[in-house]
């Protein structure tokens, strides 16, 4: 079962535009070298890259909203103007990964109490609270979000106990670690875990660490991340350095501590 799946703020971001020297860069990547002259070209020195680019600064669009199982908290998926990630009426599908030992409920649950939004191109995750009228984003910047994991619209169980998260969990490719001026899946992907009002964060997994992928322990309610290090402090995972793993319990995230 994989709560995070390869393929789950920072420098100056803007859509890759089509140029003889980015001809190879494919859709699910950021550039953030080239571009900013077009934007700026009069605020930046030549190679130099800003961390000061706002949402209003980069081409996107509102695609949904996302119904959680916080009454009045929902959530805003942001991407690319023209990446076109989801029909304008199609739904969020979610895959049945968990169900109890005495059968599959009737409603399909990413883990208990969480489903899942995949990513390809998504910018940003806008918060908006319906008792107090206020929008937020979960970050401050454009970032490249894989994965984002919310409580369930549809009231959830755990070992036949009604069970309700109240946080949310984002998979994101979020700096240019290897220095190569882009964001894509080259840099090293991190993992976040924010509250229900979406204003307090908390880094999963250790900076100089890329998340590969994770395993759910229903008995403890614990997931499994595992996660490679940036041993070479290169800015990029390489297969021959260290494999380690960390566990994080559900009831409570907080830092993931260090199993393996």
């Amino acid at each position: 079962m994989n709560l995070i799946r390869v393929a789950l703020p920072l420098s100056l971001l803007v859509v890759t535009a089509c140029s003889k020297k980015n001809e190879g860069v494919k859709d699910e990547q950021i550039n953030i070298h080239e571009q900013v002259h077009q934007l700026s070209p009069d605020s930046l020195p030549n190679n130099t890259i800003s961390g000061n680019m706002a949402m209003s600064q980069i081409a996107s669009t509102p695609n949904k909203v996302v119904l959680t199982g916080l009454p009045q908290h929902r959530l805003v998926t942001i991407y690319k103007s023209k990446a076109n990630p989801i029909k304008e009426n199609e739904s969020y599908s979610f895959r049945k990964i968990y169900s109890e030992a005495d059968g599959i409920s009737s409603e399909e649950h990413f883990m208990p109490g969480i489903d899942l939004v995949s990513g390809y191109n998504m910018l940003n995750v806008a918060h908006y609270d319906l008792s107090t009228e206020k929008l937020s984003w979960l970050f401050d910047h454009p970032v490249l979000i894989k994965s984002l994991y919310y409580p369930s619209y549809v009231q959830d169980s755990l070992n036949k106990k009604p069970i309700t998260r109240n946080f949310y969990v984002v998979s994101v490719y979020d700096a240019d670690t290897n220095a190569d001026t882009l964001i894509n899946r080259n840099d090293l992907r991190r993992l976040y875990c924010f509250n229900s009002d979406g204003d307090k964060r908390i880094q999963m997994i250790p900076a100089n660490y890329s998340v590969i992928r994770s395993q759910y322990d229903p008995m403890n309610d614990v997931v499994y991340i595992f996660a490679r290090q940036d041993a070479n402090s290169n800015g990029k995972i390489d297969k021959n350095e260290p494999l380690h793993i960390f566990w994080v319990a559900l009831k409570q995230p907080m830092e993931a501590k260090r199993l393996y």
